[in-house]
């Protein structure tokens, strides 16, 4: 990505290659259809939803999407990403393999269920 100076989220796709945006606009949709109340916005210059709080993030990088669910969101869903170089609170997911979509809309959910109960 060029411009650090991304408004939005549809701003942030078009500045990535063509190849990476279509990985990216998947990805965004997959999230907003498993958490279709959330906030899109761009925090840290990369996109970000939240509801309740932050839910996930996620970045365009060289040879990988970046995928930020929270430290909570690794550590529940650590068995199934085990394959996937992680951090913290972010995996790597290679830019040259597809997206484990359902997977990442488990996380998504579940991140949704995890704000919603800490605020009752």
């Amino acid at each position: 990505m060029k411009n650090t100076t991304i408004k939005n989220v549809d701003a942030y796709l078009v500045a990535q290659p063509r190849n990476v945006r279509l990985i990216l606009q998947r990805l965004r949709q997959t999230i907003t259809s498993a958490a279709p109340d959330a906030e899109e916005l761009i925090s840290y210059q990369m996109p970000a939803y939240k509801y309740h709080g932050v839910l996930v993030y996620f970045a365009a990088f060289r040879n990988h999407i970046g995928f930020y669910p929270t430290s909570s969101g690794i550590a529940k869903f650590k068995k199934e990403l085990s394959r996937y170089k992680t951090g913290k609170g972010s995996v790597q997911f290679p830019i040259d393999k597809p997206l484990p979509l359902p997977l990442i809309r488990k996380i998504v959910k579940y991140r949704v269920k995890e704000n919603l109960d800490r605020g009752k």
